[in-house]
């Protein structure tokens, strides 16, 4: 079988936003099926190319498909001997690699295509992270979306927060206070989200909480809104310093909360330390 398949999926799948793990062979000793340097593409529903087959092969599929269900980010090793127990009759042993790609870390969606939405959705691109960009106004998009965003026009904007998976970020920074206090009403209402992020002052902030808190809002749900938003030595006014804030506050709350649960199988709430200073603060 050709090279390029293994590459043509890696891809493909990279294009359409779809994790997949990569297993290639790093070391043979004895007689394999294949040699050092074999690959095969593992996603959720398929596999591309081949590492000879059999049960190796079936082992090695198993693996992938539980590192993507488990949302595994460091590589792994494995070693197999080729004996009676893989049903193979090589009598070799087999070192394969199993490499996770494409795994996204956050779902977020952006409401927002103006200024410092534009400066946001290609930092947020370039991280491991599916993002779908939200306005009613067609026009205010630029012309070339950054790869693996989807852009979406809806002119029913609250609509789409539904439309996204539990653990979420949603970050809201539109060009009307109204829509962005029915955004964030929607946002909390569901509460199952891992950030909320809102572009604006402490007054605005202030406002905001009142108006939520006349709609029946709990302070302690209230409290999940970051406004101001983004990382606070950050400072500065132009759209791709507001913009790096943003991004560098969701890297700190996706690497705080990776692969966490709480026992009731609810997101946490995020926490912006990182580990080793969470331990020292307490």
């Amino acid at each position: 079988m050709s090279n390029t398949v293994w590459i043509n999926a890696l891809a493909d799948l990279q294009q359409q936003g779809e994790p997949c793990v990569l297993v290639t062979i790093i070391e043979e000793r004895g007689s394999t099926p294949r040699n050092a340097g074999s690959k095969m593409v593992v996603s959720r529903e398929r596999l591309y190319d081949t590492i000879g087959g059999g049960h190796l092969e079936y082992k090695a599929q198993a693996i992938a498909r539980e590192m993507l269900e488990n949302r595994v980010r460091e590589t792994r090793l494995e070693r197999f001997s080729l004996g009676a127990s893989l049903g193979q009759c090589c009598g070799g042993a087999t070192v394969l690699l199993f490499e996770p790609m494409g795994q996204p870390q956050a779902h977020i969606a952006v409401f927002g295509a103006g200024h410092v939405g534009r400066a946001l959705v290609p930092l947020l691109a370039s991280l491991p992270c599916k993002v779908r960009w939200i306005d009613s106004r067609d026009n205010e998009f630029p012309d070339q979306i950054p790869a693996g965003v989807e852009k979406v026009v809806n002119d029913e904007v609250v609509d789409e927060v539904e439309n996204m998976p539990a653990g979420s970020y949603f970050i809201v920074m539109t060009h009307n206070h109204q829509l962005d206090l029915e955004l964030t009403a929607a946002i909390l209402s569901r509460g199952d989200f891992t950030y909320y992020g809102l572009i604006g002052s402490k007054s605005k902030r202030a406002k905001f909480e009142h108006r939520l808190r006349d709609r029946g809002f709990q302070a302690e749900t209230v409290q999940r809104m970051r406004c101001p938003m983004g990382v606070a030595e950050v400072k500065g006014k132009l759209p791709v310093e507001i913009a790096v804030s943003i991004a560098g506050e969701v890297i700190a709350t996706y690497n705080a909360n990776f692969g966490e649960k709480s026992a009731d199988g609810e997101k946490p709430v995020p926490m912006l330390v990182p580990a080793s200073r969470r331990s020292q603060a307490g």
